[in-house]
C-alpha cells in the first residue's frame, strides 16, 4: 500500500497496485518474480503533450451566494466563494486546483460548467461564451463538457442499472438510433475502465467504492467530450484503488485526448497527474504555474506553507 503512493513516483510512470506485488506462492525465490514485478510497474505512461490553443478562457470570474436575507427574501449579506479570478486552460493539459477545504475549488468547477451561475464575469469555451448562452444552445454543448463528482456513492442514481445509467446520456442526445447500439457503447466503456460488460444489469450497491468511480468515469466518457472536470475524484479511495483510478485517467486522456480540470487538496497526487498547478486561497488564485516549479520552487507563502503541511513517512 504505501508503494503504491503517488508521492514515491515521478510523473509519466505507472502507479504500482497492490495486486503487483502478489507473488504466486510456488514462485518465491525465482530471480524472474522481481524483475517481472519492477517492469510492471515502472511501466510508462504514454501521455499527449498539452497545446499553446486556448479551450478555455476564464476573465474576472466572481461566485456569490446570499450569507443572510432580509424580511422580503432578498440577500442583505454575500459570501464571496470565487473572486474575480482570470486564467486560462489550455487544450490537452491537465491542470490541478489545490487549496485547503473551503477556498471555492468545487465552486469554481461547477461554475466553469455552469452547474453554478456565476456572479459576474466571463468564460469562453471553444471562443464560445458560456455565460451568455441560452439553455437551448448548453444544452447542445453539454456533450462536450462532463464533471466526475467527488462522492462515487451519490454520483448513482440507485434506482437504475449501471447499464441504464450509461445509455441515458446517449438517449438525452440523440446518439445512436437502436437500444441495441447503446447498450453495445455502454459495454465498450465497462471494457474501457476495466470492467466487465455483463455488469450492464447489475445496481450501484452491488459494486465497491472504487468500481463505482470507474463506473461514473465511463458515464462521463460517454458522450466522448473535451473537457473534464474531476472534483476530488480519487480522495475517497484507498491508495491501491487510487492508483488505479490515476492510471485509468491518464491511459484515457491519451486515448481520448480531453483536457482535465483536476479539483484536489492531495498535493503529491496533483503534482503527479497535472502538467500545470493553480493554487487557490480564500477564493482567489495565489499561484500558478508548471507543476514541478509550483512544487519545488513556489512563489507564494502560501503555497510553501501548503507545502510543509503535507505528511512525510
Amino acid at each position: 500500500l504505501l508503494a503504491c503512493r503517488p508521492s514515491l513516483h515521478p510523473k509519466g510512470e505507472r502507479l504500482p497496485v497492490v495486486s503487483d506485488f502478489i507473488i504466486d506462492p510456488n514462485q518465491i525465490g525465482d530471480k524472474t518474480t522481481a524483475a517481472s514485478i519492477k517492469n510492471k510497474t515502472s511501466a510508462p505512461i504514454v501521455g499527449l503533450e498539452p497545446t499553446r490553443e486556448k479551450l478555455m478562457s476564464i476573465r474576472n470570474l466572481t461566485v456569490q451566494f446570499p450569507a443572510t436575507r432580509n424580511l422580503f427574501g432578498r440577500a442583505a449579506s454575500l459570501i464571496t466563494a470565487v473572486d474575480n479570478i482570470s486564467f486560462d486552460v489550455m487544450s490537452g493539459e491537465t491542470l490541478g486546483l489545490v487549496g485547503e477545504s473551503g477556498c471555492g475549488k468545487t465552486t469554481l468547477g461547477r461554475a466553469l460548467l455552469r452547474l453554478i451561475e456565476p456572479s459576474s464575469g466571463s468564460i469562453h469555451f471553444k471562443d464560445r461564451s458560456l455565460t451568455t448562452m441560452k439553455a437551448s444552445e448548453l444544452k447542445m454543448l453539454r456533450k462536450d463538457i462532463q464533471i466526475i463528482f467527488q462522492d462515487p456513492y451519490s454520483s448513482l442514481n440507485p434506482r437504475l442499472t449501471i447499464g441504464d445509467a450509461l445509455t441515458e446520456p446517449l438517449k438525452v442526445h440523440g446518439m445512436l438510433r437502436t437500444k441495441k447500439e447503446r447498450r453495445e457503447r455502454a459495454a465498450e466503456l465497462l471494457e474501457k475502465v476495466n470492467m466487465n460488460g455483463d455488469h450492464l444489469a447489475r445496481y450501484p450497491h452491488e459494486f465497491s467504492g472504487g468500481q463505482r468511480q470507474r463506473l461514473v468515469i465511463a458515464r462521463a466518457l460517454t458522450l466522448e467530450p473535451s473537457f473534464l472536470v474531476c472534483d476530488e475524484s480519487v480522495s475517497a479511495l484507498d491508495v491501491s484503488v487510487q492508483a488505479q483510478v490515476l492510471n485509468l485517467l491518464a491511459d484515457l486522456k491519451t486515448e481520448y485526448g480531453f483536457t482535465i480540470i483536476f479539483i484536489s487538496h492531495d498535493l503529491s497526487v496533483v503534482h503527479y497527474i497535472s502538467d500545470r498547478i493553480m493554487v487557490m486561497n480564500h477564493g482567489r488564485i495565489e499561484e500558478i504555474g508548471d507543476a514541478g516549479q509550483v512544487f519545488k520552487n513556489p512563489t507564494s507563502e502560501y503555497t510553501r506553507k501548503l507545502l510543509e503541511s503535507i505528511p512525510t513517512l
